[in-house]
């Protein structure tokens, strides 16, 4: 969202960024100052976050949802408000909605979402970063989905799962997500400040059962116990190692700025998209546009689309699927080549941010 702000802002629209004093999504502590200030050409305003204090109660609701469990709805909202809260934000918005246009929303799962997209709906546009997950499914989030004045989705499966789930309101768009090509790569100076030599695979983002980390831990170790020679994971981000199988070795770089985790794509022999849970998968497009195919778990609908549709990029179903993709992609460096290319060719040809901020400029357009 940061991203569009700065996009809109730069062709001209007057910008606004209402917000927390939190940086980590994890801990939601409020480290930033509270207030308003300009920055970048926007106005910001920050908001203290406020944490719930039955932790238990909500981790026991969270626990049902998560297992698919009937919830009931006085529980749903139990659950929402016992999480984090923006209470100034809010109160900001019942005094100033009125004096926006428009006013973008995401994601849809965040209290901040739940609770202020419904003070003034006939300005409110979500941008829901919707994936398949027992929460999408809770009663609660129907005046969100259902009352908005318009959805902007990232990809068309996941405004399919939302057309599934939701009666959608009449105005929605398709608007992508824009990535940034980097000036330059340098795959090489990567291997060098990381000791790394050969070919490996690489997966950047969240360490966490939400994103499949331990089960491509899992298919890998079955994987090399099958290879010729054993082929290491490289990772960058957040989130705990945790137990590693024997035939896995893992090189952990931390988490790294944008440059490095550019570098690291380049010098990837394939990357690994396990999660199944995705409404885009940005990291999917840095891999193919620094010349890297993909390894993507086919169980999420949003990455076998852009598989699909870009030719760059292999699905797998399995630990069999897995292991006999990165044989294939490891023995045959001609096929690497030739994926990569298209897959440049379809981030290039789909995601450019100047296209994807005309996409959303024409339905704030069109919608108010």
């Amino acid at each position: 969202m940061g991203e569009l702000g700065h996009g809109l802002r730069d062709r001209g629209w007057d910008v606004d960024v209402v917000t927390s004093a939190a940086r980590d999504l994890y801990t939601w502590k409020n480290e930033l100052p509270e207030g308003t200030s300009q920055e970048d050409g926007m106005c910001v305003t920050r908001f203290r976050t406020v944490v719930g204090t039955d932790r238990r109660a909500r981790n026991r609701i969270g626990n049902r949802i998560g297992t698919g469990a009937p919830v009931p709805l006085a529980d749903q909202y139990r659950w929402m408000n016992a999480g984090v809260r923006v209470p100034g934000m809010h109160e900001f918005l019942v005094d100033h909605a009125g004096d926006y246009r428009a006013i973008l929303f995401a994601p849809y799962l965040f209290w901040t979402t739940f609770a202020c997209a419904e003070i003034a709906p006939e300005r409110s546009i979500l941008v829901p970063c919707l994936h398949d997950e027992p929460e999408a499914r809770l009663e609660l989030f129907k005046p969100t989905f259902e009352g908005s004045r318009g959805i902007l989705f990232q990809t068309e499966p996941e405004r399919e799962l939302a057309g599934r789930i939701f009666d959608l309101p009449p105005r929605t768009a398709l608007i992508g997500s824009g990535v940034h090509p980097p000036a330059s790569y340098d795959p090489e100076g990567f291997r060098a400040r990381h000791g790394i030599q050969g070919d490996f695979l690489l997966f950047a983002g969240r360490r966490e059962w939400g994103k499949a980390w331990p089960e491509l831990l899992r298919h890998l170790d079955f994987a090399n116990s099958h290879l010729p020679r054993p082929v290491p994971l490289v990772t960058c981000g957040v989130g705990e190692i945790g137990a590693v199988p024997p035939n896995v070795r893992v090189i952990d770089v931390g988490y790294v700025s944008d440059q490095e985790r550019s570098d690291a794509m380049a010098a990837a022999t394939v990357y690994v998209q396990p999660s199944a849970r995705e409404s885009f998968s940005r990291t999917i497009m840095e891999a193919w546009l620094a010349g890297t195919p993909v390894l993507a778990n086919a169980a999420g609908a949003v990455v076998a689309w852009h598989c699909e549709r870009s030719g760059a990029g292999l699905p797998y179903r399995d630990r069999y699927e897995f292991a006999e993709s990165v044989r294939l992609l490891l023995d045959r460096p001609e096929t690497r080549t030739a994926m990569a290319c298209r897959g440049r060719e379809y981030v290039l040809g789909n995601y450019r941010w100047p296209d994807v901020l005309a996409r959303v400029e024409r339905a704030i357009e069109e919608w108010t």
